[in-house]
């Protein structure tokens, strides 16, 4: 078979894969809608929290943000969160533990590949449900506080980029249950890490200097800070936005093939029920 007809049937397989998810992610609506509740629940607790550290400072800006780019931040920064957890860390603990991984492997088709077309269908319907709802009504209620332009296309490439580093970051954490044996613990200590360190929970701006400077030197803020950064920065310029992607970009190939390695690695010292 010629290399081209591989790559027919590779894409063939990919694409199914992806309808598959598509069709999954629209049969559970339910689960859909209780994450929207308890997203719901998330924001009065951050809208009370950051008014009460507003409410104690001397003036309305703090680090270079006033209340009001704070919440529109966090509002974005939570909607985006629902729809770019892609539950990868989960799906290949319990693969490993019920010894479904073993079946994956005996596949025509790569499981990294397999897992990340098999989970993007649903951020797909979360983005059209949760993200671009909250997006339109944040815009509205701040009453065109984002600035609809150029910066719209760069954010959406920035949120490709994004969602290709999370994978990779999630599916390195999801192949340490190899050696763990259990996924919960470093799953917990995961999301705390890459909520913090990336601007999910606390804009990168409220940063001490020092630590600020460190973080610029990981791969989190690729996730969250800079398409949040890229979509409501009103001051950048053309470079800004190419810099920007540069480092994204830069970020997800250095995650995708450290992922790559340390599973190529792990997978060697495999064993399903003593196996």
């Amino acid at each position: 078979m010629s290399n081209e007809s591989k790559n027919g049937t590779s894409v063939k397989r990919y694409l199914a894969v992806l309808r598959g998810s598509i069709m999954e992610a629209l049969s559970f609506r339910a689960s859909t809608m209780l994450r929207i509740l308890g997203n719901l629940v998330y924001l009065l607790i951050i809208y009370f929290l950051w008014k009460a550290i507003f409410d104690s400072s001397p003036t309305d800006t703090v680090n270079g943000m006033t209340f009001y780019d704070t919440m529109i931040y966090l509002v974005l920064a939570a909607a985006m969160f629902n729809f770019m957890d892609t539950f990868v860390v989960w799906h290949v603990g319990d693969d490993y533990q019920t010894g479904q991984i073993v079946l994956y492997l005996t596949k025509p088709i790569g499981y990294q590949p397999f897992l990340f077309f098999s989970r993007v269908g649903n951020c797909l319907i979360s983005f059209f449900v949760t993200f671009l709802p909250t997006f339109i009504i944040v815009y509205f209620v701040t009453e065109g506080s984002i600035a609809f332009g150029i910066n719209l296309l760069f954010f959406v490439i920035s949120i490709l980029l994004a969602m290709g580093v999370n994978f990779c970051i999630d599916f390195f954490v999801g192949t340490i249950c190899f050696y763990t044996q259990s996924i919960w613990g470093v799953n917990i200590m995961k999301e705390v890490v890459v909520s913090l360190l990336s601007g999910a929970t606390i804009p990168l701006a409220f940063f001490p200097e020092t630590f600020r400077k460190i973080v610029d030197f990981l791969p989190f803020q690729a996730i969250y800070h800079m398409p949040l950064h890229i979509l409501t920065d009103k001051t950048m310029q053309l470079s800004d936005y190419v810099t920007s992607l540069g480092i994204q970009l830069f970020w997800m190939v250095v995650m995708l093939g450290i992922s790559k390695l340390f599973w190529k690695i792990s997978v060697r010292q495999l064993t399903v029920n003593g196996g």
